[in-house]
C-alpha cells in the first residue's frame, strides 16, 4: 500500500471520497468513519484517481482557509476632487468566495482594478497572494485572472479563438488549452455557438466568453466584476453554477455585483460597499441575522436609507 495515495486520499473531505468510490464501483455504506472509507480505498485506486477528483493531494495544500489570499490595508482612490474608494481594509482567504456588494458608483470596479494592477492607489496598498500591488505586479499578474465589467474581446474572432489567444498569451501548452477550451465552453453553453465570431453574439455570451477568458489560466484568485450583467435568469442562473463550482477548486473569487440574490447564492462572506467605504461584512446570513431582515437589500436598506438598485 502507498502511503502516497493514503496520504493523499486524507486531505480529500468525504464528499470527495464518496465521488472516488463511486466512480471504482466501490461501495461504502454512509455510517462509515473517514479512516475506515481511506483504508479502503487505498487498498483499490491511484494517484491518477485522486487527481482526476480535482485536487493535488501529493503536493502542501497552501489553499487553506487559514491563510489570507488578500490583504487590503487603508486603500484609497481618488480621481481629482472625487474619492471613489475610502480608507478600504479587509482580509479575504484563500479558497474564499468574497462578494463585494454595492450599487454602480459605490467604488466596487475601482477596488477591482486596484486589486488586478490596472489603477495605482492614492493612499496604502494591497497584498495579493503574498504580492504588493504598489511593488509586485509581474508577478501579481502571473497569479490572477480579471473578467472586466465591460466585455473586452476580439469581435472579428470566434470564441474558441480568442480563449485561445488569450491562453498562448500564458503560455498554456497547447493540448491542454484544448481541453480547458472544451470544457469551459459546454459548461458555460458556448460549444455551439464557439465558431461564430463574437460581433454577433448577445451580451450574456459576450459575458461568458469574458469569463471563460479570465478563468482560462487557471488563476489561483479570479477577480469578477459583475459577471452576469445583460445575461437573462436562466444563463444567470447557469453561470452562478459555474462560478460556485470554482470553491471546489480551492479558487479564491471576487465577485461584486449589485444583483442580492447572486451575493446572497454564492458568497462565503460579503462586503457591502458604498461611497467607496466597507460599511459592513460577514456572511450573508450573519448579517440578515444582526440587522434582523429577509435579505441582503433589507440590510443595505437599514444601515443606508435608500436601496441598493436606486444607484442603478
Amino acid at each position: 500500500m502507498s502511503s502516497d495515495i493514503k496520504n493523499g486520499l486524507k486531505q480529500l473531505d468525504e464528499k470527495e471520497l464518496y465521488e472516488i468510490a463511486r466512480l471504482k464501483k466501490l461501495n461504502i455504506p454512509r455510517n462509515w468513519s473517514k479512516t475506515l472509507i481511506v483504508e479502503l480505498l487505498a487498498l483499490n485506486v491511484s494517484t491518477q484517481d485522486i487527481r482526476n477528483i480535482g485536487t493535488k493531494p501529493l503536493e502542501k495544500r497552501i489553499e487553506s482557509r487559514d491563510v489570507s489570499a488578500i490583504i487590503v490595508k487603508d486603500l484609497v482612490k481618488q480621481f481629482e476632487d472625487v474619492t471613489a474608494v475610502d480608507g478600504l481594509s479587509l482580509e479575504i482567504k484563500q479558497g474564499e468566495l468574497f462578494g463585494l456588494l454595492g450599487p454602480n458608483g459605490a467604488g466596487k470596479t475601482t477596488t477591482i482594478n486596484i486589486l488586478s494592477g490596472i489603477l495605482k492607489p492614492t493612499k496604502g496598498t494591497a497584498i495579493i497572494a503574498g504580492f504588493d500591488v504598489t511593488k509586485n505586479l509581474e508577478e501579481i499578474k502571473t497569479v490572477i485572472g480579471v473578467c472586466p465589467q465591460e466585455a473586452a474581446v476580439f469581435k472579428f474572432l470566434n470564441a474558441r479563438e480568442n480563449i485561445e489567444l488569450f491562453g498562448n498569451l500564458h503560455g498554456i501548452p497547447k493540448k491542454e488549452l484544448e481541453e480547458r477550451t472544451d470544457t469551459f465552453l459546454e459548461l458555460l453553453g458556448l460549444a455551439e455557438a464557439s465558431k461564430r465570431m463574437a460581433k454577433g453574439y448577445s451580451g450574456g455570451m459576450l459575458r461568458k466568453l469574458n469569463l471563460i477568458m479570465a478563468l482560462i489560466s487557471d488563476p489561483k484568485i479570479a477577480f469578477l466584476d459583475e459577471p452576469t450583467v445583460g445575461m437573462d435568469p436562466r444563463a444567470r442562473r447557469k453561470t452562478w453554477e459555474f462560478i460556485g463550482s470554482l470553491k471546489d477548486q480551492n479558487k479564491t473569487i471576487i465577485l461584486t455585483t449589485h444583483y442580492i440574490e447572486e451575493a446572497e447564492a454564492l458568497s462565503d462572506r460579503v462586503g457591502i460597499i458604498d461611497y467607496g467605504k466597507l460599511i459592513e461584512l460577514g456572511t450573508p446570513q450573519e448579517l440578515m441575522e444582526r440587522y434582523e431582515t429577509k435579505n441582503l437589500e433589507q440590510v443595505f436598506l437599514k444601515i443606508t436609507g435608500r436601496r441598493i438598485l436606486e444607484g442603478i
